[in-house]
């Protein structure tokens, strides 16, 4: 007799000092298909998937998986019964081999003492072979892309068997071709009859591939509902609790003189021949595709990476920023593109985390009721969800950890403020609140370089788009001229047009 749940989790509350994060949610997942989790950043979603798989034990409820309660105490006792997550924020091994990242705490053994390399290889290739992946499974886990890296947690919780997959944001640093492979894989698992319970907050990506939606709002369970009888729109009031009619609240700010000029600039391999100009008040967008050197520009500009050629002008004085320190001492700041990698300090508070840029601003010994103040200003006025400012920025969601960053670099009262996929992986409510945030800072005067891979995003928010390609400005857009046709041209093209990309 075929059971209509492959997992049901009831009641579901779990609670952490200070803070109630679930309340009472519950889950039903029907073999064989797509479960999609939805809501905002804090609302739940993969507090709930950690308590399933023994992470976080719950506080109270009940858990039943194919048919029997289960209390899982670790995520090994979930993979032994078939349950395996690709997490959100990946933890590779840096220094290991994929092949050794694969099968970590599963080697082949030749004896008890000896690891059989060889098989662990031909197992990896086996296993990339049958999802049709393209990775050498004897390079370092560190010489791959990110996109890579999440292809290989991929092949890794497809490798354990198992019967429920859990994908937390797993298309976040995908490129649209590695998404469509992944949705392959998927199609794969279904057919197997695998449950796959996914996590997403790109809606075109949830109706391609959903059979179930569930949204969950302020740790608590709102609704489920079949995919086919919700849209777009439904879906987003469920979420946030109401109607967000403006996702990219664009509004003509006046276009002062030029902050910024860049000419020619290089930075080795990745940087080759970058200009453009960045005007007070604007916000300039930058396209283009995996490789095409957006990061790269934005790093060197800050200092991160050493700039090999080419002159940059910052309110028409010539400037040569060799490190961080110095690009904040010329009002730059940086939101980096690795919220976890580069961005927050896990172990550290919301308020450390958040004056970590300024600290000459507090004096030494340290003035630790001026950095209360200042903490707790920018978290109201973000609407960061934290039980307290000294809450480790850890226990934040995504979306609330990309706040307080977004509060540490406007603390430092920059002129040019530069994000790097400033909403990735974060929920409709959030990105909406920091769009309007950008516009509303650009209409204060300061100077905005955006990158973003979401098409939508950089036209919707960008005055003027910088197009990249492998290292290179292949064309600048005036708003007044946006399509993605036009912006995919120049992304895909072969030869730099410096004459439009240096023009303001």
């Amino acid at each position: 007799m075929s059971q209509e749940y492959i997992l049901e989790m009831t009641d579901i509350v779990k609670e952490f000092p200070g803070v109630r994060a679930l309340k009472g949610v519950q889950l039903k997942v029907r073999p064989g298909t797509v479960h999609t989790l939805m809501g905002e950043n804090g609302a739940g979603k993969s507090t709930l998937m950690k308590c399933l798989i023994g992470i976080h034990p719950p506080t109270s409820g009940k858990i039943v998986y194919d048919g029997r309660e289960v209390h899982f105490k670790s995520t090994l006792e979930a993979i032994k019964a078939g349950i395996s997550m690709i997490h959100q924020e990946l933890s590779p091994v840096p220094e290991r081999s994929v092949a050794e990242n694969l099968w970590l705490g599963r080697v082949p053994m030749k004896n008890p003492f000896m690891v059989d390399h060889k098989k662990m290889r031909e197992d990896s290739i086996a296993l990339f072979e049958k999802l049709g992946l393209d990775v050498d499974p004897d390079a370092k886990m560190k010489e791959l892309s990110v996109a890579k890296m999440q292809m290989v947690e991929i092949a890794k919780a497809v490798s354990y068997d198992s019967r429920i997959v859990i994908m937390d944001e797993p298309t976040s640093a995908l490129t649209d071709v590695e998404v469509e492979h992944l949705f392959r894989i998927i199609a794969e698992l279904k057919e197997k009859n695998v449950a796959i319970i996914y996590i997403s907050h790109k809606m075109d990506e949830i109706f391609r591939i959903s059979d179930d939606i569930s949204v969950f709002r302020d740790g608590e369970y709102v609704t489920t509902d079949l995919a086919s009888n919700l849209d777009h729109d439904k879906l987003i009031t469920l979420m946030v609790g109401r109607e967000v009619t403006d996702m990219f609240p664009k509004v003509e700010c006046p276009i002062g003189e030029t902050v910024l000029k860049v000419e020619h600039l290089s930075a080795g391999r990745a940087v080759k021949d970058v200009s453009f100009e960045l005007h007070k008040g604007e916000i300039l967008g930058f396209a283009g595709l995996v490789g095409a050197g957006r990061t790269e520009t934005v790093e060197t500009l800050f200092g991160i990476r050493h700039k090999t050629g080419g002159r940059v002008w910052k309110d028409g004085k010539e400037i040569d920023i060799r490190s961080p320190e110095q690009a904040i001492a010329h009002k730059i700041a940086l939101l980096t593109e690795d919220r976890r990698g580069n961005g927050i300090v896990g172990l550290l508070s919301i308020k450390e985390n958040t004056a970590l840029a300024s600290l000459k601003r507090y004096g030494f010994p340290l003035n630790h009721k001026k950095m209360i103040s200042d903490t707790e200003e920018y978290v109201e006025k973000l609407r960061t969800k934290t039980p307290s400012i000294d809450t480790p920025i850890q226990n934040l969601s995504g979306g609330n950890q990309q706040k307080v960053l977004v509060g540490r670099w406007l603390l430092t009262d920059p002129d040019i403020l530069i994000v790097d996929e400033p909403t990735r992986g974060i929920d409709v409510g959030a990105k909406s609140e920091i769009h309007a945030l950008l516009t509303q800072l650009a209409g204060e005067g300061k100077a905005i370089i955006m990158i973003s891979s979401e098409m939508p995003e950089v036209m919707g928010m960008s005055d003027r788009i910088v197009i990249m390609h492998e290292g290179y400005t292949t064309g600048v857009i005036d708003r007044s001229d946006f399509s993605s046709e036009l912006i995919l041209k120049y992304a895909t093209s072969e030869t730099s047009d410096q004459a439009a990309a240096g023009k303001s």
